[in-house]
């Protein structure tokens, strides 16, 4: 194993991949261990078990990546190791997923208002659940390009769907304290995804999030992501011993949707370390006792 890759998407979600071929990637791209992380479902989970079952070479990870908000920031976790069954996750996501929908309705009658009328039906949006809950706005870029002309997705958002713009909706999301309460109920450990962006002077909000959640059962930080450079895995690393947080990483691959992402290379300088593995499995080992017996140190 030289490398893994503990965040991606599948086509249950908001990438262009189905499950069974994000795990047919890995292998073929030597990736020895891979995670779905599909935003806020499970769906997908089934299928990628058993795409790597067919593939023992390649170790799945069932994942979710939950959306939160805090400080008026979105703020991303991402739960490893889950049981994708377990009934307080399924009620949360349930709660999310009809976020979702009223979100997406908005957005597609502001789209209609505003001269780009959609439909549920339009074929941008198949393999996303017909209810609209698994849809996202990569959904609607897409339909818009086909549809209307627009020469990339990103013209859409910078366009259309980027905050600030006319037919964007705000997303109604809960505090991050408990998408790590439900994914602990889910016997996972919880991943604080892409913490720092590379436009921006990131120290202190990194460590004032590490500071404020690890007490609260954060486990873990993405040191290793596709948009990060030297400095800001040095950072998240260094922010990591502080808070004694394990580390984890990923390509946030989203197939032809982010089509400059690759799975287990990222933007193609990305290497997640495979012996990462072994720390964040020990953290859930510890993290599962903690929850069945919570009385013990």
């Amino acid at each position: 194993m030289n490398r893994i890759d503990l965040h991606t998407h599948s086509c249950c979600s908001d990438g262009s991949c189905t499950p069974t071929e994000l795990v047919e990637l890995a292998a073929a791209a030597g990736v020895g261990a891979i995670a779905l992380t599909d935003h806020d479902t499970v769906a997908g989970i089934p299928e990628f078990l058993e795409a790597g079952r067919r593939h023992p070479e390649v170790e799945t990870v069932p994942g979710v990546e939950l959306s939160t908000m805090f400080s008026n920031r979105e703020l991303h976790m991402v739960g490893l190791f889950i049981d994708p069954e377990t009934p307080v996750l399924t009620a949360f996501l349930e709660e999310m997923r009809e976020g979702r929908r009223r979100r997406n309705e908005q957005i597609r009658l502001k789209l209609n208002a505003l001269g780009f009328p959609v439909t549920w039906d339009d074929p941008a949006f198949a393999g996303a659940d017909s209810d609209s809950a698994s849809i996202g706005r990569p959904h609607f870029a897409r339909a818009l390009m086909h549809k209307y002309g627009f020469p990339t997705m990103q013209s859409v958002f910078d366009r259309l769907l980027k905050r600030g713009c006319a037919a964007y909706v705000p997303r109604e999301l809960p505090d991050p304290a408990r998408a790590i309460e439900v994914i602990h109920a889910a016997g996972g450990i919880a991943v604080w995804a892409h913490p720092v962006y590379r436009e921006r002077n990131e120290r202190a909000w990194a460590k004032r999030i590490m500071r404020r959640f690890s007490p609260l059962g954060l486990d873990a930080v993405e040191g290793y992501y596709s948009m990060f450079g030297p400095q800001e895995t040095a950072l998240v690393l260094e922010l990591a011993g502080l808070y004694h947080l394990a580390v984890s990483g990923g390509s946030d691959f989203h197939g032809a949707n982010s089509p400059n992402i690759q799975l287990g290379s990222g933007a193609g300088g990305l290497l997640v370390p495979p012996e990462l593995l072994n720390g964040l499995k020990a953290r859930c080992v510890a993290r599962r006792a903690a929850v069945d017996k919570p009385g013990l140190p």
